[in-house]
């Protein structure tokens, strides 16, 4: 395992309409053998946060998660208590927040990937690590939860990078400990990829992302030269990158992102120097505006999975 995990994962909204909730699924607190299996849920538009009652199918960390927003949100691969990278995908129903464990897995054992969304159609891992970096992106139909592998995947193998996505229109891949700066492309429905001339404003790896679905990405670079808490904007009329003036609250790495369509996007958990904490920060939609929740999540962890209704 990495000495700097994942935390990725974000998943899409659907624009127009308000949000159900928001979850935190798996992470750990120091990694290398102690995760969780725990499942948070904040609900929306309160941001009251409850537990779970099924969890993960195992206790792990740096794993993907990736949404049909109003079916059910999923989670991909990570590494578990043994230390051994998994290729197990999970499924949490939102009618009932039960989970299952599908039957179709990654096309390989990894941790350290990104996930993001072509909502109604489909979920994609990208990434990540096995012994070494893979640009390989897998692709989970929802029509039936079958698993296929893109013929062409990242433009670069790649751990640690951050994933988000526009819309039904496109999925992005961004940063990573490989290629910190670039951003890659997936049109949908093709799946053909194209590398951005925009690039992140400093080499980011290991950060977060979120997205408002119809109108910009948000990339927290994670680890820079420091525990960052740059936010950088991608705005999908133009793909053009810009800097928010404001960032995190308090520099960290691994942290996960969600989204509450079209009104807000939340970066929570990750570890800063003095290691993993509960907050979660909330970006309002279109200002930017940061706060930070009162409640935060229930167990102090990174690299966890994030996902949503909404």
């Amino acid at each position: 395992m990495s000495f700097i995990l994942l935390g990725i994962l974000n998943s899409q909204a659907v624009a127009g309409g308000a949000g159900v909730a928001g979850y935190v699924a798996g992470g750990s607190p120091t990694g290398g053998g102690t995760e969780y299996s725990t499942v948070d849920r904040f609900a929306f538009p309160s941001d009251i946060r409850s537990v779970l009652s099924t969890g993960l199918s195992e206790a792990k960390d740096a794993l993907a998660g990736f949404s049909n927003v109003a079916v059910a949100g999923y989670v991909a691969g990570g590494n578990n208590v043994s230390n051994n990278d998994v290729d197990e995908i999970e499924k949490f129903a939102f009618s009932t927040d039960s989970r299952s464990v599908l039957a179709s897995t990654l096309s390989s054992n990894r941790d350290q990937l990104t996930g993001f969304q072509n909502t109604g159609t489909a979920g994609y891992g990208a990434g990540g690590q096995t012994t070494t970096s893979v640009s390989t992106v897998d692709k989970v139909a929802y029509s039936d939860d079958t698993r296929s592998t893109l013929g062409t995947g990242l433009s670069q193998a790649n751990r640690q990078p951050m994933g988000f996505e526009h819309s039904n229109t496109a999925g992005y891949r961004a940063g990573g400990v490989d290629y910190p700066l670039t951003i890659d492309k997936f049109a949908f429905p093709s799946d053909s990829r194209t590398t951005l001339a925009a690039t992140l404003s400093a080499s980011g790896s290991s950060g977060g992302a979120m997205s408002n679905p119809t109108t910009a990405g948000y990339i927290h670079l994670g680890f820079t030269s420091t525990y960052s808490t740059t936010v950088d904007k991608l705005t999908y009329s133009t793909d053009s990158r810009s800097t928010l003036a404001t960032g995190l609250s308090l520099g960290r790495i691994a942290v996960t992102g969600f989204q509450d369509t079209d009104t807000a996007g939340y970066f929570a958990g990750g570890n800063n120097a003095g290691g993993a904490i509960t907050t979660v920060d909330k970006f309002d939609f279109p200002s930017d505006a940061r706060s930070t929740l009162a409640t935060g999540l229930s167990i102090a962890r990174y690299s966890a999975a994030g996902f949503e209704n909404g």
